[in-house]
């Protein structure tokens, strides 16, 4: 019931928001090119769905691996930054930086290194962007001690790797899911968007840029839908992951 009360009304948002689109683009007759209808774009969508589904496969496999490297390199740079006061000095500024690269100037710069049939670049560019978020949240969280625990682990005389394969982790795992639900849509979004600068043709943002080039509008649309849910797949991915990572958070909620 909980459940049901919780998805019932986005859903019905998302109908409304449908049926005033349809009716909007029918009855204003909107050029395809301009914004297609939904009816169309369901069209291609089922008739692309192979297409899409291929096509999916291949963007998600890319941000998989960049959500993968990404992640680990995030929270192992954390965990050095929160250990040592000069790297967290150092890497606070860098991890910034690497935040404010624009996909679009680093994509096409990867792209030229690499062999135009490797799918390394895009992986790198989705890696480069998880890394941010997670490595700010996992610090953040590794930095947020109960000073009892570290009185306990202190009387203990625990050493450092000890105290934070104790104590740091298991309480920075709040965070390191914020940040990994974060990164979980940016991996896609970076993938997706670094296909549409050369490399490989077989992901949903070559596809999307090849049916606006030859003005196919509904089909680069449904690909964009395909992007859609595959960033939603990976953020319910991420949701059950945590779950069962943290099944007391759970029990507290409800």
């Amino acid at each position: 019931m909980n459940l049901l009360r919780r998805v019932a009304p986005p859903v019905l948002l998302g109908i409304v928001a449908l049926v005033l689109w349809e009716l909007t683009v029918t009855l204003g007759r909107i050029a395809p090119f301009i914004l297609p209808a939904p009816s169309a774009i369901w069209h291609e969508l089922v008739v692309q769905r192979q297409n899409v589904w291929e096509a999916g496969l291949a963007s998600g496999l890319n941000a998989l691996v960049g959500l993968a490297w990404g992640t680990v390199a995030g929270v192992l740079a954390a965990m050095a930054a929160s250990r040592f006061r000069i790297l967290s000095e150092v890497s606070v500024p860098l991890a910034a930086v690497l935040n404010a690269l624009p996909i679009i100037a680093l994509a096409p710069i990867l792209n030229n290194m690499f062999e135009s049939t490797s799918s390394v670049p895009r992986r790198l560019v989705a890696g480069i962007i998880v890394f941010f978020p997670v490595f700010i949240n996992t610090l953040r969280g590794l930095r947020e001690v109960d000073p009892t625990h570290r009185e306990l682990m202190t009387s203990y005389a625990a050493g450092g790797w000890t105290f934070t394969r104790l104590v740091r982790l298991p309480g920075a795992l709040p965070f390191v899911f914020t940040g990994l639900r974060q990164a979980s849509s940016l991996a896609v979004i970076a993938a997706v968007v670094a296909e549409y600068f050369g490399g490989l043709q077989d992901g949903l943002g070559a596809r999307i840029t090849s049916a606006a080039a030859f003005t196919a509008y509904p089909r680069a649309w449904a690909f964009v839908v395909g992007a859609c849910l595959l960033g939603l797949f990976f953020y319910l991915a991420t949701l059950l992951l945590e779950r069962i990572a943290m099944p007391w958070k759970t029990r507290l909620i409800s």
